[in-house]
C-alpha cells in the first residue's frame, strides 16, 4: 500500500495542481479547466510551492531527531526551517508569516520569541503531514511534536490546534480509520484535548494579553477548529457540493479554514483521489494549501498506487519524497 509515500506524494501533487489556480477566483478556474479542475501535473518538473518544501523541511527534521523530546526536536527543526528560508528555491511566494519567524530564528532568537502570536495562517498545518505519518511515537509525543513544529512560526492557540488535527486526520487514515468516521473522529479529540496543554514543550507561550491560564489559551484554538469541522459536516449533509468549496468551508488562507475546506473536497469522493485534487485546486482561496493537504489525507487512506504512476517521475523533489516515504512505509 505505501501509506507514507501515498500521503507524501499526494501533498506534492496536490500542491502542483493548485499552484497555477491560488490567486484566481472560481469561475475563472472554471473557464480554463472546467469544472471537475485540473487533472493532470503539468511541467517537468511539476513545481511545488513553499507547502511541500516545508513539509519536506519537518519530514526531514524527524529523520535526523535523534530524541524526540523538545530539546532534542526544537534545534532541529530550527535548522531546517533555516535552511529553508536560506535556499535559492525559496522563490514561490512564502507566507509572511513563516518568512519574519524564520528571520527570527536565523538570528539566533528563543523560538518564543520569534514566533508570530497573532497568526493563525495555514502555514504551520500544511507543512505537518509528516507528524502523522512518523510511526513510533507516543500519542503524547506526535501531539506535542505537530504543535511545537506549528508555534516555531505560528503562536496562535488555533493554529497549534489545527496542526495537531491535521497530523491526526493523516494518522487515522493512515490507520484504517474509514473516510465516513473520520470527522466524528476528530471532533471527539477536538473535545479530549480542549484543555491540555504541552508545558514542557510549548513553555510560556500561552502568556498572551488577556489570557488568564493555559488551558482557555488552548481552549481557544480547540473551539475554533470544532466550529470549523462543524460546518464540513453540515456541507456534506447537503448532498449539494457544486460550485466553490471554499464558500461551504472558508477560503483556507487560516489553520482552520485549510484544514476543513481539505477535509470537505476529500470527503464528498475519498475514494476517487485524482477527483479530489481537482476540486481542491478549484476553489477560490488558498488553493494550493488545501490541495495539498486534500492529497496528503487521500494518499494516507489509498496508498502510493491511488496516484497515475508516472507523476512520481514529474513532480519537484521526487528523491526527497521518496526518502521519508521509504522510510516509513
Amino acid at each position: 500500500m505505501r501509506a507514507a509515500s501515498g500521503s507524501l506524494f499526494g501533498l506534492a501533487y496536490g500542491d502542483s495542481l493548485g499552484r497555477p489556480t491560488e490567486f484566481l477566483d472560481y469561475g475563472s478556474i472554471v473557464a480554463i479547466h472546467g469544472v471537475a479542475g485540473p487533472q493532470e501535473l503539468t511541467g517537468d518538473p511539476a513545481r511545488v510551492t513553499d507547502d511541500t518544501q516545508m513539509a519536506l523541511a519537518v519530514g526531514e527534521a524527524l529523520l535526523e531527531a535523534h530524541t524526540f523530546t523538545p530539546d532534542g526536536l526544537e534545534p532541529v527543526l530550527r535548522r531546517r526551517f533555516v535552511e529553508w528560508l536560506k535556499s535559492p528555491d525559496n522563490t514561490r511566494s512564502p507566507g509572511m508569516t513563516c518568512l519574519h519567524a524564520c528571520v527570527a530564528l536565523a538570528d539566533g532568537l528563543p523560538w518564543l520569541e520569534a514566533t508570530q502570536t497573532r497568526s493563525k495562517g495555514c502555514g504551520a498545518n500544511m507543512r505537518v503531514t509528516p507528524v502523522g505519518l512518523m510511526p513510533g511515537l507516543s500519542e503524547d509525543q506526535r501531539a506535542a511534536t505537530a504543535q511545537l513544529q506549528a508555534a516555531l512560526t505560528h503562536g496562535h492557540p488555533t493554529a497549534l490546534a489545527a496542526s495537531e488535527l491535521t497530523a491526526y486526520a493523516v494518522l487515522f487514515l493512515n490507520s484504517g480509520v474509514a473516510p465516513a468516521d473520520l470527522l466524528a473522529a476528530l471532533r471527539e479529540r477536538c473535545a479530549e484535548q480542549r484543555t491540555t496543554y504541552h508545558h514542557e514543550w510549548l513553555g510560556t507561550l500561552w502568556r498572551q494579553p488577556g489570557v488568564s491560564r493555559p488551558q482557555t489559551f488552548m481552549a481557544h484554538g480547540w473551539d475554533e477548529c470544532a466550529d470549523a469541522l462543524d460546518r464540513v459536516d453540515r456541507a456534506l449533509a447537503t448532498g449539494q457540493h457544486q460550485g466553490d468549496p471554499c464558500r461551504a468551508t472558508g477560503a483556507g488562507w487560516v489553520a482552520e479554514e485549510a484544514l476543513a475546506t481539505a477535509l470537505y473536497c476529500y470527503l464528498i469522493s475519498p475514494d476517487e483521489p485524482v477527483a479530489v485534487l481537482g476540486r481542491a485546486a478549484t476553489t477560490s482561496g488558498d488553493s494550493d494549501s488545501i490541495a495539498c493537504l486534500a492529497g496528503a489525507f487521500a494518499g494516507a487512506s489509498l496508498g502510493m498506487d491511488a496516484w497515475p504512476a508516472h507523476w512520481q517521475h514529474q513532480i519537484e523533489y521526487t528523491e526527497r519524497l521518496s526518502r521519508i516515504g521509504r522510510a516509513w512505509d
